[in-house]
């Protein structure tokens, strides 16, 4: 066998626009910290929604050991709607603004640390689940945190600051809307702020409203939230990031394989962070350890 032969073949994905611009280093990077007798290394450059997509699908074809999603969580969706189902791992280099995937598999927030560790790390399997036959590999939802999605889509700025500004400035005219979900069979009615489907336990930027959700356990967490009083944030957000938030009486979680939402009306929902337009009736799937990824 050549040494050729030999290398593992891995393509870097890299989104332009992704987050508040760390991924503009990662082609200069990557042939100095992966060793070039082990790994041969190529980059390609997204230019337009669903182009990575098209990329990674065709780079597993093509036969790629690895395919590497450098962007956001919409980025890493994307990449992984190519791989789900084949032999090709995906690996992650965090570089967006919330980074929730990243964050659950305890990749590397660091350029350099996560380039490293897809030549040190080793492949697991994981969980995806559908919307409406359309993938997610983190979280999906309805209601406010959708409403937030669309308005960051089309922000300006990018990153942590800009998102928290959408959040505080729409919080206390959102209205909670009425929801019928069917769990595995069993019907629940639920007036919500919002209701995500979760695949991990984060939903970016370290915060979590269900810790102990799993990538590998077959199942969808539905996490139910309440609208918290406005004067009762100031003490409750931290809970957010201190992984606290589900023990409060406004979380509810039902974990479930298959999930029907029903709504008064189609509006927005989000995928990976990303917005879109669905219908009043969403399916939600989840697919068991379909997709490889390279983890620590």
């Amino acid at each position: 066998m050549t040494s050729e032969q030999k290398q593992k073949r891995i393509l870097f994905i890299i989104n332009p626009v992704s987050g508040i611009g760390r991924q503009k280093k990662v082609e200069r990077l990557v042939g100095g910290l992966l060793d070039p007798e082990r790994f041969h290394t190529g980059v390609a450059y997204t230019d337009a929604p669903g182009n990575a997509t098209e990329i990674s699908r065709k780079a597993a074809l093509d036969g790629y050991d690895i395919v590497v999603a450098v962007g956001g969580d919409g980025t890493v969706n994307e990449t992984a709607s190519g791989l789900v189902g084949t032999d090709t791992a995906l690996a992650i280099v965090p570089a967006g603004s919330g980074n929730g995937l990243a964050r659950h598999l305890n990749i590397p927030m660091n350029l350099k640390r996560a380039i490293r560790m897809i030549g040190t790390g080793k492949i697991e399997k994981i969980d995806t689940a559908t919307i409406n036959d359309q993938l997610f590999v983190n979280v999906a939802g309805v209601g406010f945190d959708a409403s937030v999605a669309k308005k960051f889509a089309v922000a300006g700025k990018r990153g942590f600051s800009t998102y928290f500004k959408i959040t505080a400035g729409s919080y206390k005219n959102y209205k909670p809307k009425q929801y019928t979900l069917i769990i595995d069979g069993k019907t629940y009615k639920r007036r919500a702020l919002l209701v995500s489907f979760a695949n991990s336990s984060q939903f970016g930027n370290n915060t979590s409203i269900n810790p102990s959700a799993s990538v590998s356990d077959g199942y969808i967490d539905v996490c139910i939230v309440g609208k918290v009083p406005e004067w009762k944030t100031i003490f409750l957000a931290p809970l957010l990031f201190l992984k606290r938030f589900d023990r409060t009486r406004y979380v509810e979680i039902i974990r479930g394989k298959e999930v029907t939402l029903i709504r008064k009306k189609g509006k927005s929902i989000h995928l990976d962070g990303d917005p879109m337009i669905m219908g009043k009736e969403l399916s939600i799937k989840i697919n068991p350890l379909s997709l490889n990824v390279v983890v620590p």
